[in-house]
């Protein structure tokens, strides 16, 4: 392979992967069950798109960049997302952003029960301050986005 080739579509993989990694996790939230292969490969077939297994497989674990902009019109479609989000030009659906802020909310409330349950007798003002340390990391996480 010569050095000049252009492997910048290898990039694209790991994107998608993480979006529709994302996507399963918000239907599963959603749905209140778990994607199965079965039915996203029977709705793209609603559209005369095939999918197999393997491919399928390989687009959510990143392992080749998938360029076929029906296939990807088909998922975005399924997933009620634009074919623009799925490789990372997109902005990410309200829906979406709004159950990752659900989930920070809960990480950081779980690590803020946790330190309250194991410095036990600390006084309420060094309570506060870990608190309000835990909020301004929260806030400059959310910043950077």
């Amino acid at each position: 392979m010569s050095d000049d080739v252009d492997n910048s579509e290898d990039r694209d993989a790991p994107v998608l992967s993480q979006r529709l990694r994302l996507l399963v996790d918000l239907y599963c939230v959603e749905h209140g069950v778990e994607l199965k292969y079965g039915e996203v490969a029977a709705a793209l077939e609603r559209q005369g798109i095939s999918l197999s297994r393997a491919r399928w497989s390989y687009m959510l674990n990143g392992h080749r960049t998938v360029d076929d902009p029906d296939l990807l019109a088909a998922l975005a479609d399924f997933f009620g997302v634009s074919a623009d989000f799925l490789l990372r030009n997109g902005p990410v659906p309200d829906r979406l952003e709004a159950q990752l802020n659900l989930i920070r909310a809960m990480r950081l409330s779980k690590v803020r029960s946790f330190a309250a349950r194991t410095l036990g007798d600390v006084s309420p003002r060094t309570l506060n301050a870990i608190t309000q340390f835990l909020d301004d990391v929260a806030s400059r996480n959310d910043d950077r986005r």
